[in-house]
């Protein structure tokens, strides 16, 4: 973990890791460089087995992230523009498909590649002034990095549609009121919430966490009797998990478990 980054900053809280955009002078932008140092972080945190829960904020209090960096359009040809979003997909893939917990601590501005990558975490926490938007639409363009099909997952087809025509900017209350945020706080609060959130996190049986996120994730993009064949799968490896012996012999022994990952 002690590898320097140009656009990011990394902090460790014991098992909880904390990914921060780190071009404040941009609102955190995504460049080609961020891009590629994110996806490395990425790597890194899915093979560090003492990692148990991530966290990706912005630097700073005004932008989580604004989204790409348009300064990189101007000159861009289709062919680059398909490989720099297929690129973009590819990494916010690892956020979604990470067999870690993943929360968007979001600081500020999550609009257009900004709110992309929040939707790919699996929690979001906003602060109290964020405000979400998909935007492109205002550049004469679409989300390239899962917006069209992560938004219509998470707030539905009809709110989707709203916001990807529309291009409004969501304040952080009505982003609650849909259900696209999980909790809104006053910055000031946001670290030691969502500490508190990823703590509870990183305490839970690792094995169990992983199973209930790809359940989750993968079963929403098929039939419902393909699903429920996928978890009754997943239930009957997680039941044969140290783990889960653990779990229930600590509610009978009153006690907190100790999950080791086994």
């Amino acid at each position: 973990m002690s590898k320097a980054y140009e656009t990011l900053k990394i902090e460790r809280e014991e098992n909880v890791l904390w990914i921060i955009l780190n071009r404040p002078h941009r609102l955190n932008t995504f460049n080609e460089v961020l891009l590629e140092e994110l996806g490395d972080m990425l790597n890194t945190a899915e093979n560090d087995q003492s990692v148990k829960c991530v966290v990706i904020t912005g630097d700073g209090d005004r932008a989580f992230s604004a989204g790409a960096d348009v300064s990189m359009f101007q000159k861009a040809t289709p062919v680059k523009a398909e490989e720099f979003c297929r690129g973009g997909q590819k990494i916010f893939g690892k956020v979604e498909e990470m067999s870690k917990p993943v929360i968007a601590a979001i600081n500020g501005y999550a609009l257009g590649g900004g709110l992309e990558l929040a939707l790919a975490c699996d929690l979001r926490v906003a602060a109290e002034h964020a405000e979400l938007g998909s935007t492109e639409i205002n550049l004469g363009l679409i989300p390239g990095w899962g917006g069209t099909q992560r938004l219509v997952r998470i707030v539905g087809l009809a709110k989707a549609k709203e916001m990807l025509m529309l291009g409004n900017r969501l304040k952080s209350d009505e982003a609650l009121r849909i259900g696209l945020v999980h909790k809104v706080v006053h910055f000031e609060k946001l670290r030691d919430e969502v500490r508190a959130i990823a703590k509870k996190l990183a305490d839970g049986p690792p094995v169990a966490m992983k199973y209930a996120k790809h359940a989750a994730n993968f079963g929403a993009q098929v039939p419902l009797e393909v699903g429920l064949r996928l978890e009754a799968a997943l239930f009957a490896l997680v039941f044969s998990t140290e783990d889960s012996k653990e779990g229930v012999e600590a509610l009978f022994a009153k006690r907190k478990p100790e999950f080791k990952g086994k």
